[in-house]
């Protein structure tokens, strides 16, 4: 039997031709071209048949030139000099006319001068003119359409490539990030370095029976370092590595985005044989090409539904093939489709959550490394002020505080600059321009005094670190109460306390002036979340007993929950409200009796923001005569910690 070409020409030294990729491309493109051109010849030739002049005898014309002062037929003449003299005219009624005369014919010439008043004479143009003006045509058409192609082929041939996968190829000499550049998800590192191993040695796991993971999902919020981690993957791993965002499938034509889908597969299987150890794929917001399929409400997509079929088919279909793993990301995993979700497709799903306090230091360290810092910055320190901040945002921390540091011209980033860095990520700017009349300053004044007062009456809650009645941002002034330590879990007295600080401010208010402004709306929704969420979602209410109220509907063709289903009577509805708002008054009860008893630090407190404008807790509890410790938290034998998921209680009180 005959080997194939090309295993020949290996065999005989002779390295095998590379399959010209666009041979396709090239030749339909000349032939439309030729098409193109061969038409509007035909048209100018057809234009030429209707417009060609009336030829004339000598005898004819010389006839009509001797009548021509009587009957002024001949309108206009031009002689055409040349090899071949030509007279070219127009008769009266605008029909043109040639006639070809001998070389020297001094006696027409004369009869024509005084018979014809519009007589022209056209000069021999010499060869090279001749020739331009013969041959620039043809040569500019060729030009052109040789341009055209020459720009096709430089640009992919994008005419015939539209449906081609438009992922980008690094590997490990190109791509410079690796896992020492990422912090703080310890736990996806591991999990992501076996899926390397993996792929660089195959027979270590395969000698149990072990398979290859097909696909890794990375889950978590935005921030947290999803695609920081492919990127390291794509600097640690060796092989060939995809990577292409899930909105580059997505186009206005359907079949597109199934058509870019399994060329993105096809280079990769043939990357992953080239390698010999395998290729990964990565696509980042899976969401925008994974979404549930169209459920029988609010219409569906074709063309996206068509690419998830395809993306199904190609990750665990009929002709499945290994050597290719998916690694994606999505911080929206409800909302992708159950198929995409099971294993044999993604196999494995890393959760990549908010950092803790080790890994909020390692990731300061890692933001840090090209940044001047100055003596007695402590960034454990900085963690400690971080509480539920992402990797992201502590990137954001790490480059304010280095651009205040330059603004105010300092050596190097301080403790100070960082400190301020991290207010102004969570608030915004200071607007220290903003004109407030006395009045209102007197009323930000103690509603801040409020809160901060009632975090250091209030055993179960943590204390502030500073208050201000600077504007900064959307808030009118600002009580930071950052969590000592990561908490995960809230039992019922903390909720409890964390709403009476709330209520702190509108309780102030009323004390210092019997009435009560806007600024207290932020603070009052807060309470009625949290309120609710107490009754309704962890079972904290002895009346109601330890139920859950309510479903939610999550629809995902809106990628939002749209409304929250009713599983319970009206009655009990009623109840609801009722032990909501008697939450809520039972800590506005709270915090007025704490209040009203320690008037005397509220106004210390008051008075000293109006002078200063900003307090921090060393300096109140000096001017409080507190001491620097809050009581030891007593939980009673009757309400012992009830465990609910942790909720994301913000660490400060914005006033609008």
């Amino acid at each position: 039997m005959a080997e194939p070409t090309s295993r020949k020409h290996q065999l005989k030294g002779i390295p095998a031709r590379k399959p010209n990729q666009q041979q396709n491309g090239n030749w339909l493109f000349w032939v439309a071209m030729s098409l193109i051109f061969l038409i509007l010849m035909s048209q100018s030739s057809t234009v030429n048949r209707i417009n060609v002049p009336k030829q004339l005898s000598y005898s004819e014309f010389y006839s009509i030139l001797l009548k021509n002062p009587e009957t002024s037929q001949i309108q206009k003449l031009e002689l055409i000099e040349g090899p071949e003299n030509t007279l070219k005219g127009t008769f009266a009624n605008n029909t043109e006319f040639r006639v070809n005369i001998p070389q020297k014919d001094e006696a027409l010439l004369d009869k024509i001068r005084s018979n014809v008043t519009n007589f022209s004479v056209t000069p021999l143009q010499t060869f090279w003119s001749q020739l331009f003006f013969a041959f620039m045509p043809i040569i500019l058409i060729i030009t052109a359409i040789w341009y055209l192609s020459y720009r096709g082929s430089q640009v992919g041939n994008k005419i015939w490539s539209f449906g081609k996968s438009r992922a980008q190829m690094s590997n490990k000499e190109s791509a410079q990030f690796t896992f020492n550049d990422v912090a703080g998800v310890d736990e996806a590192k591991e999990e992501l370095q076996e899926v390397i191993e993996f792929l660089k040695e195959p027979k270590r796991f395969q000698r149990l029976g072990g398979k290859i993971p097909k696909g890794v999902l990375l889950i978590g919020p935005p921030g947290t370092g999803k695609t920081l981690l492919a990127k390291a993957v794509a600097g640690e791993a060796g092989v060939p590595f995809l990577s292409l965002s899930g909105s580059d499938f997505v186009e206005m034509f359907v079949g597109v985005g199934a058509s870019r889908v399994r060329d993105l597969f096809e280079q990769a299987r043939k990357a992953s044989r080239t390698s010999g150890k395998g290729a990964i794929i990565f696509i980042d917001e899976i969401d925008a090409v994974g979404r549930l399929r169209f459920a029988g409400i609010g219409g569906g997509n074709d063309e996206r539904e068509q690419t998830l079929n395809a993306l199904l088919v190609e990750m665990d279909g009929f002709n499945t093939q290994t050597g290719v793993i998916i690694i994606a990301a999505t911080n929206r995993p409800d909302t992708l489709d159950p198929a995409l979700l099971r294993p044999g497709r993604f196999d494995r799903q890393i959760v990549v959550a908010l950092p803790d306090i080790k890994g909020r230091e390692g990731i300061l360290q890692v933001h840090t490394k090209n940044i001047k810092l100055a003596e007695g910055v402590d960034l454990k320190k900085i963690a400690q002020q971080t509480v539920y901040f992402s990797g992201a945002d502590l990137a954001n921390v790490c480059n304010e505080a280095a651009l205040l540091a330059a603004r105010n011209n300092k050596d190097g980033v301080g403790m100070a600059e960082f400190l301020a860095a991290v207010e102004r990520v969570t608030m915004g700017p200071e607007k220290k321009s903003n004109t407030i009349s006395k009045k209102e300053k007197e009323m930000t004044a103690y509603h801040e005094a409020g809160h901060a007062l009632l975090s250091l009456l209030v055993a179960e809650v943590d204390r502030f670190t500073k208050v201000s009645i600077i504007p900064r941002g959307m808030a009118g002034g600002y009580t930071l109460t950052p969590p000592t330590e990561d908490k995960h879990y809230h039992n019922k007295k903390e909720l409890l306390g964390t709403m009476t600080v709330l209520l702190g401010g509108l309780v102030a208010e009323e004390l210092f002036t019997g009435d009560t402004s806007t600024g207290v709306a932020n603070d009052l929704q807060k309470v009625t979340r949290i309120s609710r969420a107490m009754i309704c979602q962890f079972g904290m209410n002895e009346k109601l007993g330890r139920l859950s109220f309510g479903q939610q509907n999550h629809q995902h063709f809106l990628g939002r929950d749209l409304w929250e289903q009713k599983d319970y009577s009206e009655e009990t509805a009623k109840n609801i409200d009722k032990e909501v708002q008697n939450l809520v008054n039972d800590c506005y009860q709270r915090a007025k009796k704490l209040l009203s008893e320690n008037r005397r630090e509220l106004d210390i407190l008051a008075k000293r923001l109006i002078e200063k404008e900003v307090i921090d807790i060393e300096e109140a509890l000096v001017l409080l005569g507190m001491p620097d410790t809050k009581p030891i938290r007593q939980l009673e034998e009757n309400s012992a910690p009830v465990a609910a998921p942790a909720k994301n209680v913000n660490s400060e009180t914005t006033d609008v």
